[in-house]
């Protein structure tokens, strides 16, 4: 078995060098999309780190939430807008981690008082950090432990990661065939630039709003890399 970069690396990669890391951000509260096109331009501005793509954003349902026996349940709280970044990075998993959360608390979350998968006046989590597994809960796991189930993240992600696979092998194209009918994601609107910047996002369009799209027909048609073929479902890991 091939060894994978381990989280107690100092550095982002091997050898230091700047790697891939995928971030979903999401907001349902204020100004959503305003909120989006600002974490971006921070985001871009963080230490060693840069923007290099962007998808478009995303119109979903809200996931829900927990009672207290661990049940989930309904919430009632506004749709959210999501997309999901690709950085390249020469921050180590953990310090990426912590410039995210520094940022959603600059946004005016407060992780301390919110109710679990309650809204969120923005959101950001560490989907990918390239082929590296963190497993180190509660703090950080990697990949993402939901991202799997979630058409609302594997989207817009596999925009900016076309043809993309978890550290596991499986194809994130694998992934989304297996959720099944995609329902509740509409696109709300394509970013022609990365905002502050001036430089052009360039990338496929995901799947308009409107009726369910089943998973197979969407991948099959959509343009650039689709290569469903891989491993079976990953158990992804992350926080």
């Amino acid at each position: 078995m091939t060894d994978r970069p381990s989280a107690d690396l100092d550095a982002s990669g091997p050898g230091g060098e700047p790697v891939d890391a995928f971030v979903g951000l999401g907001a349902n509260l204020g100004d959503r999309l305003g909120t989006i096109e600002a974490c971006l331009h921070v985001l871009d501005d963080l230490e060693a780190s840069e923007v290099a793509d962007v998808s478009a954003v995303y119109e979903t349902a809200p996931w829900g939430g927990v009672d207290g026996d661990g049940s989930e349940r309904a919430v009632e709280q506004p749709t959210y807008l999501n997309a999901v970044v690709r950085m390249r990075t020469g921050l180590s998993p953990h310090a990426l981690l912590d410039e995210l959360l520094a940022i959603e608390a600059a946004f005016g979350r407060d992780r301390s008082s919110e109710e679990r998968w309650g809204p969120r006046v923005l959101d950001l989590d560490l989907l990918l950090f390239g082929e590296t597994v963190v497993d180190d809960p509660p703090r950080l796991v990697v990949p993402h432990p939901r991202l799997v189930e979630r058409a609302f993240v594997l989207v817009p992600l596999m925009e900016v990661n076309p043809g993309g696979s978890l550290p596991d092998g499986t194809r994130l194209t694998r992934a989304l065939l297996a959720l099944g009918p995609i329902e509740g994601i509409e696109m709300h609107v394509l970013l022609d630039e990365l905002p502050g910047t001036g430089r052009l996002v360039e990338r496929p369009e995901g799947p308009g709003g409107g009726p369910a799209v089943r998973a197979e027909d969407w991948v099959r048609r959509r343009p650039g890399p689709t290569d469903d073929a891989g491993g079976g479902s990953g158990d992804g890991a992350g926080a």
